[in-house]
């Protein structure tokens, strides 16, 4: 695909979903870190129902690093694979508090030390804690558009990423990183996406072939 078209793609995602933003829902950036862990395989929809008994309980990276592990997995029971989110949130809230003085780290290294954070949270957290993007989160949503457009050929989110940030530049990753989900959640949806009414069908590889 040429770099203008993929460029064009991302300016007809901006006027079809100006809204776009993060759907989770913080005040902190320990708050999105927890959110993002809380995330994996689990809606936002769920988290954001889940976090607000949660922050209330806790309302420092202290409170976080000292809660009874069983009460912390009561709160955060139904976001799924709740026993390791619990380990991993107490033992990240330890981390932030012994190695960077209680302060979120702000760059993708350090985010990356922490319990329970990958490359793609560590996307997430400085797109949204610290509006500084420093690539594209790829999740389920931006994998599967990514392959059906052409962006990339991938299944492994890094390669993903990598191949979109061959193509996109940098002014570009905080729109991918919200455009790609919102439409995988409106109209390029994973079990039958509604192609006859997409705004970028004729740029996407996987339509024209289907035609």
């Amino acid at each position: 695909m040429k770099k203008s078209d993929a460029i064009k793609i991302v300016e007809i995602l901006k006027e079809t979903y100006p809204e776009a933003g993060c759907s989770l829902d913080f005040n902190t950036p320990f708050e999105i870190v927890v959110a993002v862990m809380l995330s994996a395989q689990c809606t936002d929809e769920r988290v954001n129902q889940v976090t607000p008994a949660l922050f209330a309980r806790c309302k420092t990276i202290k409170d976080f690093a000292e809660i009874d592990i069983k009460k912390l997995e009561g709160l955060i029971h139904s976001c799924g694979f709740y026993k390791n989110k619990a380990k991993n949130i107490k033992l990240c809230a330890k981390q932030v508090l012994e190695n960077f003085n209680g302060v979120v780290p702000q760059n993708m290294e350090d985010l990356q030390s922490l319990a329970g954070v990958g490359r793609k949270s560590a996307n997430v957290i400085m797109l949204e804690a610290f509006g500084n993007a420093q690539g594209i989160a790829v999740d389920t949503h931006v994998k599967r558009i990514s392959n059906l457009i052409g962006l990339s050929k991938q299944s492994d989110p890094i390669k993903v990423e990598q191949d979109l940030l061959k193509i996109y530049p940098k002014k570009y990753y905080t729109d991918i990183n919200h455009l790609f989900i919102w439409h995988g959640r409106n109209i390029c949806v994973a079990r039958n996406p509604k192609c006859e009414i997409c705004p970028i069908n004729m740029y996407c590889e996987h339509y024209n072939i289907k035609k």
